[in-house]
């Protein structure tokens, strides 16, 4: 019987791997205040209401990508090389803009 290699290879270390269970957590929650909004649109509530849930949400969201960014900026941007550093600062930088350009 041949014998074969298995080669594992770990998953990338991203900006968050080391908060990856507090990231997963947090979006969690989002999901749930979702789910509530749809039941609060299927319950016929008051608009303002279903309003401020929504803002609720997307404030939530907003801290998640703040995280997010500023993993990426520790960790992608701080420890690439050269024109490497260039790139992913780019990449940030257009990330941010998408972030407020939103609504």
């Amino acid at each position: 019987m041949a014998s074969t290699a298995e080669t594992t290879t770990a998953p990338p270390v991203r900006g968050y791997t080391a908060t990856k269970d507090q990231l997963r957590a947090r979006l969690k929650r989002v999901e749930g205040q979702v789910r509530g909004i749809d039941r609060m649109v299927e319950d016929d509530r008051y608009c303002i209401d279903v309003l401020t849930q929504i803002s609720a949400v997307q404030a939530a969201l907003d801290k998640v990508a703040l995280g997010l960014l500023d993993g990426h900026a520790r960790t992608c941007v701080h420890h690439a090389d050269g024109t490497q550093n260039l790139e992913r600062t780019d990449e940030l930088m257009a990330a941010v803009g998408r972030m407020m350009r939103r609504g």
